[in-house]
């Protein structure tokens, strides 16, 4: 099968590496118009070529894949699909889906797209960002698989599987819902700790970055991670970030005035209550 790729960073870039690890495409197609990135991509390997006109690289596949940030994803996506038939399939792989799904709706061929998230990612982007294996052992979230054609959605659950990954459906509602709390957040955190500790290296005070460990590098990791793929996703989920962060304050606030309070009991009652996380993520 013939697969063209729309967008060639971490995610697309890193769909390339692992279709072709596992024998899924007999040819891929890129589509990248920021110039550099193209020449990195075909230097790299990771597509046999790219195309700078949507239609003579969409034409050719059987399934295209739009990997594009998701402001442009609104654009794109429709943009492919009037050019596609009734035998070729599109998904996306985009972190939200409400606004998404809403553009799409009434676009007459809708049940040729499968709204996908692959459930994987690190805090780097580009070409050169791309990393074979990514996917493995992680979960794609298919949204409103009812709306798509049920062959559509076979070979898309097929392809996936085979890379292989665990496949899970949600409604888009609850897709955003919940990867509002379990992605959305952990970056917008690193993003707010990121800031709060180069505001103190501002003020002189490099010794912290000496005393930095383990677990401050974890933690602040996703800060490293492109806000033209980080805003537009904030933008989209606004509602759904907004209510965790405010979530998450309220807990920032109560942890602080046990600590006000020197309420050490009350702050280990709390902690242990955290550690219940480790039922969820052993």
């Amino acid at each position: 099968m013939t697969i063209t790729i729309i967008g060639l960073g971490l995610i697309g870039g890193s769909l390339a590496l692992s279709l072709r690890q596992h024998g899924l495409a007999d040819q891929l197609i890129g589509v990248e118009n920021h110039l550099p990135y193209a020449r990195r991509a075909l230097e790299l390997g990771l597509v046999d070529e790219i195309h700078a006109d949507l239609g003579a690289a969409v034409a050719p596949a059987g399934l295209v894949i739009v990997a594009v940030p998701m402001d442009a994803m609104l654009t794109v996506l429709p943009q492919v699909l009037d050019l596609v038939t009734d035998q070729q399939t599109v998904i996306d792989v985009g972190s939200t889906k409400g606004n998404l799904l809403a553009v799409v709706a009434r676009h007459p061929r809708r049940r040729r797209f499968v709204a996908v998230h692959p459930m994987a990612g690190t805090e780097y982007s580009g070409p050169d960002a791309a990393v074979r294996g990514l996917f493995e052992g992680k979960t794609l979230v298919v949204c409103d698989a009812e709306a798509s054609d049920p062959a559509a959605v076979a070979l898309v659950e097929a392809l996936f599987r085979a890379l292989p990954m665990r496949v899970m459906y949600l409604g888009a509602a609850d897709h955003d819902l919940h990867t509002a709390y379990v992605s959305h957040i952990s970056h917008l955190t690193s993003f707010a700790l990121a800031l709060t500790v180069l505001e103190k290296e501002r003020r002189g005070e490099q010794r912290i970055f000496d005393l930095a460990g383990g677990g401050f590098a974890s933690t602040v990791r996703l800060a490293k991670s492109a806000p033209a793929t980080w805003v537009p996703i904030f933008r989209q989920n606004r509602e759904n970030v907004l209510d965790v962060l405010d979530e998450h304050l309220h807990q920032l606030q109560k942890l602080r005035e046990l600590l006000v309070q020197e309420d050490y009991a009350g702050l280990t009652t709390e902690l242990e209550h955290a550690n219940a996380i480790r039922k969820i993520i052993p």
